[in-house]
């Protein structure tokens, strides 16, 4: 079996060597350059040294009557003090002082030769071991050229450049240091706020949070704008899949509870409790498919439709009179046939099943309903003489889970049901007192040019 080590794929260890490398790069080009102009200053220092001492050169070239200087020859015994050859226009020597020649300099010219087209300070290395400054002195005697070549012991230069090489170097060394402790500064700083997002996404997934800080840089506040914006879409599809599903347990209890009452009612023979019981679950069926719909869409994704309000009312009360039969509720209403709410049968339904079926339960034993039509609005009133809703109350029952009446069974959902229809066809939901003594629930659509 072979073990494979690969390396997790890090954008810090990119960041990091990219930079490195760059700094690296630019940092030794630098010192490179720096070295290279130090030592043609000091070339030029040297060089400027030597230039000023030409006219002793020339007065001792003078005192051996050796003007021009092209006349000195191996076997002429010049006294100088400098290193000095002269050499003839192809670079062959022609002359050697007597410093060169006990330094055994042998073939100056000759090895000038190789380096004249370098760029300066030019470097004479003999034996490996002496090395000498060179300068050149050339001088057009009657259409002929001679040089004069001049050496300088460059031991001295040479470790100057050299410490100062490896000063340059020391220097680059701590300018890398450095820039590495700040990268590492930088990288950390930088790197913060992603190591933040992180700790709160894991924050997120274990339910700690729910939702990112807006604290980011601008760099990331897009993503974590378009990660809020996102879990509240997550957060609301959810909600309105749980509301859904409450919603539809909440529907479905109210027709379960009158097929059992019409199941247990002897007044009705088997044929009659089937068709009914078959009614209800036809119902059921119109009300799984509505709030199925209404899950996935929401509630703005429901079509505005035309439904005749008469026939959902008949079925309901019915229904209802059989449910709350010991009461013996009064049933009234004020709906004329033509009547046609701008909702869809399934809203319309919803509606009036909470309405009327809080009516029945509260009332003591009258129930009306009521559906006007002005120019402008459709008014929807349902009224019972139970004991009314608390001025205080008013606002709070129609929140989800708020109940008024915590005596009697429910779960505080149908007035929210109702609120969340309301609200999405522009309609209005307001708690009166009605004129039977109990409580009057009101709804107000605007008239759309379509109805």
């Amino acid at each position: 079996m072979r073990l494979t080590l690969q390396p997790k794929k890090r954008l810090l260890t990119r960041m990091f060597f990219t930079s490195l490398c760059i700094i690296a790069l630019v940092g030794f080009g630098l010192a490179g350059l720096i070295n290279l102009l130090h030592a043609q200053q000091r070339y030029n220092q040297t060089t400027s040294s030597l230039i000023a001492k030409l006219p002793i050169i020339a007065a001792e070239f003078r005192e051996n009557n050796l003007i021009p200087i092209t006349q000195a020859r191996e076997t002429d015994d010049i006294d100088t003090q400098y290193i000095m050859a002269t050499c003839d226009a192809a670079y062959h020597t022609l002359w050697r002082s007597d410093y060169a020649i006990s330094l055994q300099l042998n073939q100056i010219c000759e090895q000038y030769s190789a380096i004249k087209d370098n760029l300066p300070p030019f470097y004479l290395n003999v034996n490996q071991t002496q090395h000498y400054l060179a300068y050149l002195l050339s001088i057009d005697v009657e259409s002929q050229m001679y040089h004069l070549l001049i050496l300088q012991d460059a031991s001295e230069l040479k470790k100057e450049l050299s410490q100062f090489n490896r000063l340059t170097y020391l220097r680059l060394a701590v300018v890398l240091a450095i820039a590495l402790i700040m990268l590492i500064s930088a990288a950390y700083w930088s790197m913060r706020p992603l190591s933040q997002l992180k700790q709160e996404l894991q924050q997120l997934q274990r339910g700690y949070k729910s939702s990112l800080s807006q604290d980011y840089p601008e760099e990331l506040k897009g993503i974590t704008t378009a990660l809020n914006q996102l879990m509240d879409q997550a957060d609301t599809r959810q909600t309105r899949y749980q509301n859904a599903m409450n919603d539809l347990a909440h529907s479905l209890k109210t027709r379960l509870a009158a097929s059992l009452a019409i199941s247990d009612d002897p007044h009705l023979n088997m044929q009659q409790q089937n068709q009914k019981i078959l009614e209800q679950i036809h119902d059921m069926d119109h009300l799984v498919q509505y709030q199925l719909k209404r899950a996935m869409l929401g509630q703005q994704g429901l079509y505005f439709q035309q439904t005749e309000v008469m026939p959902i009312v008949e079925s309901l009360a019915q229904m209802l009179a059989k449910l709350y039969q010991p009461k013996g509720v009064k049933f009234t209403h004020s709906i004329s046939d033509d009547i046609r709410l701008p909702l869809s049968k399934g809203d319309v339904m919803e509606l009036l099943g909470n309405l009327m079926e809080n009516a029945f339960r509260l009332c003591v034993n009258q129930v009306n309903v009521s559906i006007q039509k002005t120019n402008n609005l459709y008014r929807l009133c349902v009224e019972d003489d139970g004991k009314g809703v608390d001025d205080t109350q008013k606002q709070k029952i129609i929140q989800r889970g708020m109940r008024a009446d915590t005596q009697s069974p429910g779960q505080g959902i149908g007035l929210a049901v109702c609120q969340e229809i309301v609200t999405s066809y522009g309609g209005k939901l307001s708690v009166n007192t009605s004129n039977l003594g109990g409580a009057a629930f009101i709804i107000e659509f605007p008239i759309s040019n379509n109805t």
